[in-house]
């Protein structure tokens, strides 16, 4: 016996449970996932109790030839799961990943449903090409039905005609196939090879071929070996059958792909690392092609170029090559993209070719330094300033190009020229930008402090000013990293972080919050709360605060004039003694309320401070 009596009732219990969960007028997805994972779970349990119990019964020597024969409880619980999937599938139809679940566990235990589940999800999500390739891979691979596999990826072409997997899985498919004939014709001893690239150089053979009469025959049987050498010679000139039908399918695929999809630059270059990787018949005529094809449609597109120059040579993805061919190769890519950036003179294309020779660079920095280019490190770095440069005289800079070319700077340890063009790009083009605003106040902190550690007054006035002018420049939600910047850096500063704080009151009355998470008036309390304490932190954000509302209320806001005075009376509960409080409120009545409302704050404070001498000013 598998389970006890007390197991049985327990999984009785278990079962109605979920049954009752599944009878819910409207039952959720994880009810019938969890019912699916128990059932699996206890179906795997009952297999390892029969393991179990037969290997009981062998080492008492029973026969157990009758025992192992299958009986209903082994087809019971993937039955029962079965039929759970397909309830949870028909109560969640558009739910693909729950029906890529249901395929999975059919094709894992080999159920013969497998063919009705793939023809229902193919029925409720023709328009997915993910469906017609499981399919079709199945088809392919377990039940060796290449006609049936074909079938189907047309089919799905014809549904889905755009899909880019869809038409490199079909190319894959067929060539796979004929690669499997091959193979076949191989193991047969009827032919030799299958569709790999040949490893004999084109030198190699050119030399072999301007030699021939360096080879003499030896005796009678030379001429036995000529006339071998001739057959032989006739059976090269054969063409392949299968490289031939391996070329026209690889053909005929590439134009309806073409066809249907003739804006996708990625799929043609799959397509070509398809061709790259195979024999076929012609195959450097339709390399050619498909290379003219993508210069036609896609020259003007930034993409194409640096695609085309990483083809020469790809710092990302380095081999071992000779050492005459690295910097030549180099060379090459270079020439690629001088062409791009006077066909294409735009930022994006001048960033390709930045981030090109950033790679070179960087690799050689590195400890496995490619060949033939230890000696060019000197020439690549003037080569890529000057890219910079060109990128700045053809007015085809923006703001991360920029960036880069002062982080270029700095990465070489050339601070002060790093500090001037910093300087220079701020002042001209980049005054509103944020990003550019930062990296130059952290050019600038690190020139001051790099003869000592703290700055003098004024260095501190000179950053100060180069912040403020940025801040009251750039947007507040954009100066995030900006406005964290100058906090930190006077946070012990009273003098300077009162200002900030003037000027963040003055910023979120002209741009309002932000809609990127960044609170700027909670940034400058949690820096007083974890410098001065809670009490200090309190007095900041009351001040924000009605700062804030006075600059909306004078700018025509009814609303936050009434919330300023809410904000002045809950303020001078705590301090009534404080002159400048009084003195603000009285202003602001005077500036934005009545002349009533302004005496009567006159004369509170009169009443109220002790010292009501001091009240007799200018200003009041």
């Amino acid at each position: 016996m598998i389970f006890t009596r007390r197991e049985i009732a327990e999984i009785v219990k278990q079962r109605r449970k979920f049954e009752y969960r599944l009878k819910r007028p409207s039952p959720l997805k994880e009810d019938y996932l969890a019912y699916i994972e128990y059932e699996t779970q206890l179906d795997s349990l009952r297999r390892l109790r029969k393991k179990s119990v037969m290997r009981e019964l062998q080492k008492q020597g029973l026969k157990t030839n009758k025992k192992m024969k299958k009986s209903v409880s082994d087809f019971a619980g993937v039955r029962r799961i079965v039929d759970i999937y397909r309830l949870a599938v028909m109560r969640f139809k558009g739910d693909i990943e729950l029906w890529f679940r249901y395929l999975e566990f059919c094709r894992e235990r080999r159920h013969g449903r497998m063919k009705k589940v793939q023809a229902q999800v193919i029925r409720f999500h023709p328009k997915v090409p993910g469906v017609w390739i499981y399919a079709a891979a199945w088809e392919f691979d377990h039940n060796l039905n290449v006609e049936a596999a074909r079938a189907i990826m047309q089919s799905g072409l014809r549904v889905c005609p755009t899909s880019e997997d869809l038409w490199i899985e079909y190319l894959r498919m067929e060539l796979t196939f004929l690669n499997k004939l091959k193979a076949r014709k191989v193991a047969l001893g009827e032919d030799v090879g299958i569709l790999a690239r040949d490893q004999i150089s084109a030198d190699e053979k050119q030399w072999t071929d301007e030699n021939k009469d360096l080879y003499m025959p030896l005796n009678e049987e030379g001429e036995h070996n000529e006339g071998s050498d001739i057959k032989s010679e006739k059976s090269r000139k054969k063409i392949d059958k299968f490289q031939e039908q391996g070329f026209s399918i690889l053909r005929t695929i590439y134009s309806g792909a073409v066809e249907a999809l003739p804006s996708s630059f990625s799929m043609r270059k799959q397509f070509l690392e398809i061709l790259d990787a195979t024999d076929l018949v012609n195959s450097e005529e339709m390399h050619k092609e498909i290379l003219n094809d993508i210069k036609r449609d896609f020259s003007t597109q930034p993409e194409y170029w640096d695609w085309l120059a990483r083809l020469e040579y790809n710092p990302a993805t380095t081999q071992e090559i000779s050492e005459e061919n690295t910097h030549s190769q180099v060379e090459k890519a270079v020439q690629v993209y001088e062409e791009a950036v006077e066909l294409l003179p735009s930022a994006i294309m001048f960033n390709q070719y930045a981030k090109f020779f950033m790679g070179v660079t960087a690799l050689l920095k590195g400890e496995n330094k490619p060949k033939g280019l230890a000696g060019q490190y000197a020439s690549y770095i003037s080569h890529l300033f000057r890219v910079y440069e060109k990128a700045e005289t053809m007015g085809c800079i923006d703001e991360d190009l920029a960036c880069q070319h002062i982080s270029f700077y700095l990465q070489l340890g050339r601070l002060d020229e790093a500090r001037k063009l910093a300087e220079k790009l701020c002042r001209e083009k980049f005054s509103s930008s944020a990003q550019l605003c930062l990296l130059r106040v952290s050019v600038e902190v690190r020139h001051l402090t790099r003869d000592s550690t703290s700055p003098s007054k004024a260095e501190l006035l000179s950053i100060f000013e180069l912040l403020k002018g940025a801040l009251t420049r750039v947007s507040t939600s954009e100066a995030e990293s900006l406005w964290l910047m100058a906090l930190k850096i006077f946070a012990n500063q009273k003098h300077y972080f009162e200002k900030l704080v003037e000027i963040s009151v003055k910023s979120l009355a002209k741009d309002g919050g932000t809609e990127n998470g960044f609170s700027l008036s909670s940034a400058i309390v949690n820096f007083v709360l974890q410098k001065d304490g809670v009490r200090h932190a309190r007095d900041v954000y009351k001040r924000t605060c009605i700062e804030l509302e006075s600059n909306l209320a004078s700018n025509g806001d009814k609303d936050s004039l009434v919330n300023a005075r809410k904000l002045y009376e809950s303020a001078l509960k705590n301090y009534d003694q404080n002159l400048s409080l009084w003195r603000d409120y009285y202003c602001m009545e005077t500036k934005m309320g009545t002349s009533e409302t302004a005496s009567a704050v006159y004369w509170r404070a009169r009443k109220i401070l002790k010292d009501s001498s001091a009240l007799v000013t200018q200003d009041l």
